[in-house]
């Protein structure tokens, strides 16, 4: 069944590449960006340009997951359009790469914003109309570095991505009553065919930095990336978490799996999540929640 799609932070990279596919497999798919005006505009016109060409549902709407305003707007817009809202794809977030002492906390505070608070700011915009419905999907773009093999260098950005996957579960065990389901996408590193490393954030404490570029610790950045590398299997195609994705949300309601992890480095974040997601199992059959662990209603227009 077609299903009404948002997907944040959907410019470039893993957004981009999976508004495509979702479209591409027959969904109606509103692509997130800011600036749509400014410097987004030629995103805009590639997907134009795409949803003409594939005849497909791809739109791009203006959303500033950084504002509360923006992403009401947003979402506004799209139930206005369609009547009804199905499934919400948690995707915005940056990247920032360098030793962790030489950011600032205002740098830790943004990268914080934009990878946990965001999703905060969408949820309440959004969830009102899923809980309305009766049913829908929230996915969220995780990352293996929560609990996979992690080299140093992107400690800001691991913990963030750790507190929206801390996120995720709580809010899966609050949705599951109101018929809502939860899926975590996790991917693993991808050094190429995304932004995230080119377009990643560097300290603003440049003495800081220089300290450890001229100290023991020289040269590590290039080491880390070439390590990431290595392990990274030739042919690795980052479409393959996009093609996820779209796995996921076409699954019948009430199938779909808590978690997928699609790490071709295989750095061992699907083993240590394992034994994490068997604990809140077995924790919440303890207390007499079980039922919190996927939604037990099948009704409505499920996406």
């Amino acid at each position: 069944m077609k299903s009404v799609i948002v997907i944040t932070g959907a410019s470039s990279g893993f957004g981009a590449l999976t508004a495509r596919e979702l479209a591409k497999a027959g969904h109606t798919v509103y692509a997130g960006m800011r600036e749509t005006t400014g410097r987004n505009a030629p995103q805009v016109e590639e997907v134009r340009r795409f949803a003409a060409e594939n005849h497909a549902d791809l739109r791009a709407v203006e959303m500033d997951v950084q504002s509360q305003d923006s992403v009401d707007k947003s979402l506004q817009t799209i139930v206005a359009e369609q009547g009804r809202l199905d499934v919400v794809i948690h995707n915005a977030g940056h990247m920032v790469f360098g030793p962790a002492e030489s950011f600032t906390p205002e740098q830790l505070a943004q990268l914080y914003d934009i990878n946990v608070l965001s999703t905060q700011r969408v949820n309440r915009a959004a969830l009102p109309v899923l809980r309305k419905q009766g049913t829908g999907l929230v996915l969220w773009i995780g990352s293996t570095s929560t609990r996979g093999g992690t080299p140093p260098y992107l400690a800001p950005y691991f913990a963030a991505k750790a507190g929206m996957d801390a996120m995720a579960v709580s809010y899966a065990g609050e949705l599951a009553r109101w018929n809502i389901e939860t899926s975590i996408i996790v991917p693993g590193a991808y050094t190429s065919g995304t932004n995230h490393f080119a377009h990643a954030g560097h300290p603003n404490d440049k003495e800081r930095l220089a300290e450890y570029d001229k100290g023991p610790t020289a040269g590590l950045d290039k080491e880390i990336m070439a390590g990431l590398q290595s392990v990274s299997p030739e042919g690795a195609d980052v479409i393959e978490v996009a093609q996820a994705i779209v796995q996921v949300v076409d699954m019948p309601f009430g199938t779909r799996p808590f978690r997928v992890h699609i790490d071709p480095a295989d750095d061992g974040a699907q083993v240590v999540n394992a034994v994490a997601d068997r604990i809140r199992v077995e924790f919440l059959h303890s207390i007499g929640l079980k039922d919190l662990l996927r939604p037990t209603r099948v009704h409505g227009n499920k996406p």
